[in-house]
């Protein structure tokens, strides 16, 4: 019984960013209906892949992102189908798509055609590049929009090709971005009976995020570059090497943390050296001072550095595996990682909804089911087909019913 309770979501995208919007605005209340094809979101072939005990072949990232959405099968290349997703559209509040820009527009399910049939309805549209301008027309995937808005560019280190987070970092930021606007379109809809249109977009979403580098660029002509694990002209900030092997992060560029540090170093005389006594002057000396710190890292074993430097209240931490969340009491006492039941697996872990609402918190209801398993249920609650016709187009091959 989240906040968006009362909203009714249409979903049309496919992979990652379209989903994700979506299972952000179902984890927090909202009735999310997903529309697949007949063959399934691409997403279920991603990731890692169980065989449950009863043969099953469970895809493990699917039952996360597909969670809490009733799920329908359709194929909108018929004209039949495209008057199924017509008739939920005058029931929905909000649709979802990600389709190449004009690829609705073919079936008639652009932002004209749908508002002519809900006026008030929002339409949020994911695309690499956005609804207008000359790359509109290209395809678009995550890592396609990161390259473009420099952000790939300063990933890695500076002596290797751009590196990339090992999952679809601008998907995710995309589909956040968008439930965001969403949120906001039915906040003004709310207030004037209007609806409106969500131009979200992968590379304006990771271009967003290199918000400190656009002045630089453009009052000093400064081409930010890769840097590691550093963060260029803050310091200390970065990853250090133990003696034992391992790395330790340490982000103490503050002036009172950086001197908690020094304290916790034996090196109190930094506190009023020029060279380190203020955060800008840390910033231009940070060769020096880093290389410093990590002289005297790695003269320690890991385990009792971290736990030294948190007792000096210095942020500062191991780098996490997975097998260390799921070991982490903190991890543990914040719920953080969701157990779901599960039909095929008993149980399922999942990251849990996030943020936490104190009033209005998100849940998981349910786990990602199978392709089509509430279409008949759908068409018939919320597009008012009678069980005679939905069964012509199950036979018809328009829609299709997860067998029970």
């Amino acid at each position: 019984m989240g906040p968006l309770v009362h909203a009714r979501v249409l979903e049309l995208g496919s992979t990652i960013a379209g989903p994700f919007c979506g299972r952000l605005l179902a984890d927090f209340g909202a009735e999310v209906v997903k529309v697949e094809p007949p063959t399934g979101d691409p997403v279920r072939s991603m990731g890692k892949h169980k065989a449950a005990p009863s043969g099953e072949d469970v895809s493990l990232y699917a039952a996360s992102i597909l969670r809490n959405k009733r799920l329908i099968s359709v194929d909108m290349r018929t004209p039949e189908g495209q008057q199924v997703i017509k008739d939920l559209v005058r029931t929905s509040d909000v649709l979802i798509e990600n389709f190449r820009p004009g690829g609705l527009e073919k079936w008639g399910l652009g932002w004209e055609g749908l508002k002519a049939v809900k006026p008030d309805l929002v339409m949020a549209r994911i695309s690499g590049f956005g609804q207008s301008g000359p790359y509109s027309p290209r395809p678009g995937f995550g890592i396609i929009g990161e390259a473009v808005s420099g952000l790939r560019h300063i990933t890695g280190d500076p002596d290797r090709p751009p590196a990339r987070v090992a999952v679809s970092l601008t998907d995710y930021i995309t589909g956040l971005y968008t439930a965001f606007g969403i949120a906001m379109a039915l906040i003004h809809r709310d207030r004037t009976g209007e609806g409106q249109v969500v131009d979200g977009n992968l590379m304006e979403s990771a271009f967003s995020f290199m918000e400190p580098h656009i002045p630089a660029y453009d009052q000093l002509g400064h081409v930010a570059n890769r840097a590691g694990s550093r963060l260029p002209g803050v310091s200390p900030n970065g990853l250090f090497q133990t003696r034992d092997g391992r790395h330790i992060q340490i982000a103490a560029s503050a002036n009172p943390v950086f001197k908690r540090l020094c304290q916790a170093m034996g090196r109190e005389e930094w506190v009023a050296d020029e060279r380190f006594s203020t955060a800008r002057a840390r910033g231009q000396n940070q060769e020096e001072l880093e290389g410093m710190i990590q002289d005297w890292v790695g003269q320690q074993e890991l385990a009792p550095l971290e736990a030294m430097l948190i007792q000096a209240d210095v942020p500062a931490t191991r780098i996490f595996t997975m097998a260390d969340v799921f070991e982490d009491p903190h991890y543990a006492a914040r719920g953080t990682v969701a157990r779901v039941p599960h039909p095929a697996l008993g149980a399922l872990a999942m990251a849990a909804p996030a943020p936490h609402l104190s009033a209005s918190p998100g849940e998981i209801r349910w786990p990602g089911r199978a392709i089509g398993a509430d279409t008949r249920a759908v068409l018939a609650d919320q597009a008012g087909y009678d069980q005679a016709r939905i069964q012509q187009l199950i036979e018809a091959g328009i829609v299709a019913q997860a067998e029970e």
